[in-house]
């Protein structure tokens, strides 16, 4: 029996390494989704509470009215309304405070977590790590996808632990291609939006196609994606994404893509468990 046991694989396992409450939408809530549907254990870590999101009514941090304590009871609930309808398995909370983005006062608080003690944090990602074991972990590019302290920060403790572990056995960065958001704009410019939504060339956004290992066909669930944004309701600036019409939906909601930094793979892959299986 105990031959049996150590024979048995370990059970296949997803971890995304995210910044904020809403994060896990956007880059990878198709393959999450994807991965619980298929029997893949899910789990998300989720560095900090959100507080410097909008406040009720979309009022920004600094005006009146905005009060962090009730902007991080309320995105946390949002948060675990997404992960319920994304079917991930466990959600992590390192519970950090929001640095808010870059340039913002909130970043100099000793507190935020892009000010925290480096080594603490991984250490507690470490052990998140050791305890769920997976074979496949994904976060943010050094640049954290445009900057955001906190993703930079998420994605320096992430690399960092991974290093420290020896795990996973695939490490991979969320990856918007240069060509989708080209698909995008010229779909709402030959439908007339792009104009009435005050856009006159694509957003200088993203990275180089050649630069992309893996893209992650999720059409299947795009619906579900757009159910779980619209879980975090209180985030003005994901709304956009919601505004879109039904048509484009499948352009910004259909595929996910990455790069892989560790692990063995063909040069182009649409699975990022491939030769895991």
């Amino acid at each position: 029996m105990e031959a049996d046991r150590r024979t048995l694989k370990p059970m296949l396992t997803l971890m995304a390494v995210h910044a904020h409450p809403d994060d896990e939408v956007i880059s990878t809530g198709g393959v999450l989704a994807k991965a619980a549907a298929a029997g893949i254990r899910t789990v998300l870590v989720t560095c900090t509470n959100g507080e410097q999101g909008d406040a009720p009514g979309g009022v920004k941090p600094g005006e009146p009215g905005h009060d962090p304590a009730e902007v991080r009871a309320l995105r946390l609930g949002e948060l675990e309304k997404s992960a319920e309808l994304l079917g991930i398995e466990h959600v992590e909370l390192l519970g950090y405070a929001d640095s808010g983005m870059e340039g913002w006062e909130a970043n100099k608080a000793a507190d935020s977590f892009a000010n925290v003690d480096f080594d603490t944090a991984v250490g507690r990602l470490a052990e998140l790590m050791e305890k769920y074991r997976p074979q496949v972990v994904v976060t943010y590019d050094e640049n954290g996808g445009y900057g955001h302290p906190d993703h930079i920060q998420a994605h320096r403790i992430a690399v960092a632990a991974t290093e420290r572990t020896g795990i996973p056995d695939k490490l991979y960065y969320t990856a918007v291609p240069q060509s989708g958001f080209q698909a995008m704009f010229d779909y709402l410019e030959s439908s007339g939006l792009a104009e009435e939504m005050g856009m006159t060339e694509p957003l200088d956004f993203g990275v180089s196609d050649e630069v992309i290992t893996t893209t992650v066909d999720v059409a299947e669930y795009a619906d579900t994606k757009v159910k779980a944004l619209q879980a975090h309701a209180s985030q003005t600036d994901s709304i956009f994404l919601l505004m879109l019409p039904e048509e484009a939906k499948p352009l910004v909601f259909g595929a996910e893509s990455f790069i892989r930094v560790r692990g063995e793979g063909p040069e182009k892959e649409d699975d990022l468990f491939t030769g895991l299986r």
